[in-house]
């Protein structure tokens, strides 16, 4: 099973949400890979990764890569990396992405990262796309390489403006490549309980029938912390409360697939 994690507004935790859920999922026991398409490189940097250090098995040389009669492409299998967590890889980001953009559009890449996934199927139970903050090349690649959406909302009114724009861009995708991607939700992230403002947007949203998941996640500054220290939350305070509520969505995610497979 494949989720990307994707909205075009910045900052509302994509990253975050990406490498948290597949700590979690890592520690259920699914051996589970994180893909990392933002040349920014937060998920690289969270699980230990410095994306400027010299690295030939990046996102970058993966989607590059063409075969050829006289050469012979490195296995697709070699690019995973280990993590320091049990269960847990990544391929991770790359500078040369954002120079690599125009190249890959040009030889019409768009499926590659499809492909590297599907040969990927037998040795990951669970993947997690991490994208940029735009409908770039990157991300159209990865919401066609993936099973289910996720989009990250921060209850303000500009990610309001952007989730519609998601939704927009996402029913064209689906109709021209991939109809078989489901959005699973949307994560409130960096939820304020005490503010009214927040709960007003999600209201709205409700209204208009986006499925809007449980628990929200709640601003702490645990999480900057939990960046720094580059550990996700599970293991940097696997008792705190937005720990607590990651492992609950996880829980709710993993449940409703259970459901729809019976």
């Amino acid at each position: 099973m494949r989720r990307i994690i994707f909205n075009q507004k910045g900052g509302v935790g994509k990253s975050s949400i990406t490498v948290n859920l597949a700590a979690i999922s890592a520690a259920k026991g699914y051996k589970t890979l994180v893909i990392d398409l933002d040349v920014q490189g937060n998920s690289s940097a969270y699980l230990g990764i410095d994306i400027n250090q010299p690295n030939d098995k990046t996102m970058a040389e993966l989607l590059n890569q063409t075969a050829s009669w006289f050469a012979v492409s490195t296995p697709v299998c070699d690019y995973p990396q280990a993590t320091a967590y049990d269960n847990l890889f990544i391929i991770p980001s790359s500078p040369k992405l954002d120079k690599l953009e125009v190249e890959l559009e040009r030889r019409y890449k768009i499926y590659k990262l499809r492909e590297v996934l599907d040969a990927l199927a037998a040795d990951f139970d669970r993947v997690y796309i991490d994208t940029p903050p735009n409908f770039n090349f990157y991300t159209k690649a990865g919401l066609i390489a993936a099973d289910r959406l996720l989009i990250p909302f921060d209850c303000d009114s500009f990610s309001q403006q952007a989730l519609i724009k998601v939704m927009d861009n996402l029913a064209e995708l689906r109709d021209d490549h991939n109809r078989n991607l489901v959005l699973e939700g949307i994560i409130v992230n960096m939820f304020n309980l005490q503010a009214k403002f927040p709960r007003q947007i999600i209201e709205e949203l409700t209204k208009l029938g986006l499925p809007i998941l449980e628990p929200y996640l709640s601003q702490s500054i645990k999480m900057k912390e939990s960046h720094y220290q580059q550990c996700p939350m599970l293991y940097f305070d696997s008792t705190h409360k937005l720990t607590q509520q990651f492992i609950s969505l996880y829980s709710g995610l993993e449940a409703s697939v259970t459901l729809e497979n019976k």
